[in-house]
C-alpha cells in the first residue's frame, strides 16, 4: 500500500517538474525542472521494485543518476558560457558608449 502512495507522489512530482520544463521562465528553471523529473523517475522505478520485490530493473536509476548529472553539469556549464558572453557584450557597449560620448 504504501509503495503506492510512494509512486504517486513521484508521479505528481514528475507532472509538477514536467510543467515546469514546459512553462519556466528561464534556462536554469528547466534545468532544474528536467532534475526533478529524472529524480521522480529514479524513486518511482526504486518503489516499484520495492512493491514487486524484484531487483531487476534497479540498475535503471543509477545509469539516469550518471546521466542527469552529466547532464546538469553540461547544462550548467552552458549557462554560465551564454552568462559570460552577455556580461562582455554589455562591457563591449558601454566602453564603446563612452568612447563617442567624448570625441
Amino acid at each position: 500500500m504504501i509503495e503506492f502512495i510512494a509512486i504517486a507522489c513521484f508521479g505528481f512530482a514528475a507532472i509538477g517538474g514536467g510543467v515546469r520544463l514546459i512553462a519556466g521562465p528561464g534556462l536554469a528553471d528547466r534545468i532544474m525542472a528536467l532534475d526533478v523529473v529524472i529524480v521522480s523517475l529514479m524513486g518511482a522505478i526504486a518503489a516499484d521494485a520495492a512493491r514487486r520485490d524484484d531487483d531487476t530493473f534497479l540498475m535503471v536509476p543509477v545509469v539516469l543518476a550518471v546521466i542527469g548529472f552529466t547532464a546538469t553539469l553540461a547544462a550548467t556549464t552552458l549557462v554560465d558560457d551564454a552568462d559570460d558572453l552577455d556580461t562582455d557584450t554589455d562591457t563591449d557597449k558601454t566602453e564603446t558608449a563612452g568612447a563617442n560620448d567624448g570625441a
